[in-house]
């Protein structure tokens, strides 16, 4: 059977939109010839997420993004439809679609980060989802603090500058230049006193050295007699514990009491009351008690010098003449 010309012709550009058809499904992910898988996921904000960018599980495409818009329950919100060819890959529950860079030019993906879960998530389910921040985020992460610190520094900068133009002024310098001045004479001063040590020293040297000498003498001394230091603050807390131990203010107020009747004896003596009075203040009785010690001073001398005029005695009873 030949066929015409014009049945040909449609028969090719059928073929031709065919291919077209499919090339360009293809070319946005899609297989005409396979059933696909369906998941969702919510966004806050999808950065520049289109339809057709790729879905992939390790950098490994496996799907596709089949549509984007806004969720019906919550207007402020996206919802991302994934269209999965592969039918034998099962997504844990807990999986999460993370929307992230794909390259260097901000072309966006989402990455399947595969949970733990042993259930698996059904075709139709909600995937948890995640968005990786863009590369203007963290430039800005980076430079907001940068900037921040870069303000803080001119105004820090500013309040040096104008501390400067306080400082430069003539007055200022003026003052300046006497502190230096001061700060001059100063160390000068500290030197000549430092050299002026240092000759001390040198021509007291032997002086020091005997001084040292001592001290290590005495050093040694005390070192070496360090047990009997010991007895001796030993003795000397003793001493004091006897003394805390004592009634001191019983024998004080004793000796008080001895001491007002010493004075009160004083007192009767110098007013002439008693025998000790009487004798004291009595000057008759004071001058007959000098004169009979005068008297019996006479009559011992001379008695040590005639004794024979006092005493006799005789063997034969025979008297003197």
């Amino acid at each position: 059977m030949k066929l015409s010309k014009e049945v040909r012709i449609g028969i090719v550009v059928t073929i031709a939109i065919g291919l077209f058809i499919y090339g360009f499904n293809f070319l946005k992910g899609r297989n005409l010839f396979s059933e696909e898988k369906k998941y969702y996921a919510i966004y806050s904000h999808i950065d520049g997420l289109v339809e057709a960018n790729a879905v992939q599980i390790n950098g490994f495409q496996i799907g596709r993004v089949s549509s984007v818009g806004l969720c019906e329950q919550d207007p402020g919100k996206v919802i991302v439809t994934f269209s999965f060819n592969n039918k034998d890959i099962q997504i844990p529950k807990n999986s999460v679609a993370k929307i992230v860079s794909s390259d260097l030019m901000g072309t966006r993906a989402v990455q399947i980060l595969l949970g733990n879960s042993t259930e698996y998530a059904q075709p139709g389910d909600t995937l948890l989802s995640d968005i990786q921040a863009t590369l203007s985020d963290q430039v800005n992460a980076q430079v907001i603090p940068l900037k921040e610190k870069a303000e803080n520094l001119i105004l820090s900068i500013d309040s040096v500058m104008s501390v400067v133009q306080i400082i430069l002024n003539k007055d200022a310098r003026e003052n300046l230049s006497k502190s230096f001045e001061s700060i001059k004479i100063a160390i000068q001063t500290f030197q000549k006193t430092s050299m002026r040590f240092d000759t001390l020293i040198v021509t007291e040297k032997s002086k020091i050295s005997t001084i040292f000498s001592k001290i290590e003498i005495i050093s040694t001394g005390i070192a070496n007699n360090n047990d009997k230091l010991s007895n001796i603050i030993n003795n000397f807390s003793n001493i004091s514990d006897s003394l805390a131990k004592a009634n001191v203010k019983a024998t004080l107020e004793k000796t008080s009491d001895a001491l007002n009747q010493a004075s009160m004896i004083m007192e009767k003596i110098n007013k002439g009351e008693g025998s000790m009075g009487m004798l004291v203040n009595n000057k008759e009785l004071y001058q007959h008690l000098d004169s009979a010690a005068t008297n019996v001073n006479k009559l011992v001398n001379d008695l040590n010098t005639h004794p024979k005029k006092y005493v006799h005695f005789s063997i034969f009873g025979k008297k003197d003449k």
